[in-house]
């Protein structure tokens, strides 16, 4: 598989997070939301996601894989089912303020939520629904990234 590693992760406090994180990596997010934002790192190659969850913070919220466009999705999907694991699909979906094409891998065997995915484009809100914007971070989060199975 072709593609970059997605680690999302739930936070305490955005802010404080992403003043960590651009130290770390050395750089500056790619996209800053309210209670979201994402690193593109180019070295090593790794999508940062920060979801605010207080409470949660320091716990993995999904894992993913980006790849470059739906056809690759679509590639990761059949050869994921030729060797028996089972997906979701999600395509022409919002999520994590981009509209996405993605599936998520089923019984992986700790409960961990991996998702195949790449971005067709940005968008101005969290899930592409406007009243969940002035909802909390944790209930957004539900709605999206694999939480609503």
């Amino acid at each position: 598989m072709t593609g970059r590693v997605q680690l999302a992760i739930n936070v305490d406090d955005l802010e404080e997070s992403i003043k960590f994180y651009s130290k770390l990596f050395g750089a500056d997010p790619a996209k800053v939301r309210p209670g979201y934002a994402n690193f593109a790192i180019a070295n090593p190659p790794l999508k940062l996601v920060l979801m605010e969850n207080p409470g949660q913070g320091g716990s993995l919220n999904h894992l993913g894989v980006e790849v470059a466009d739906t056809d690759a999705v679509e590639a990761e999907q059949r050869r994921l089912a030729e060797v028996g694991l089972a997906s979701i699909d999600e395509r022409d979906t919002t999520c994590c303020y981009a509209r996405q094409d993605k599936f998520w891998v089923e019984g992986t065997p700790n409960g961990e939520r991996w998702e195949i995915y790449t971005v067709l484009a940005d968008s101005p809100t969290f899930s592409g629904e406007a009243a969940l914007e002035v909802s909390k971070s944790a209930e957004r989060i539900s709605t999206c990234c694999g939480g609503a199975r």
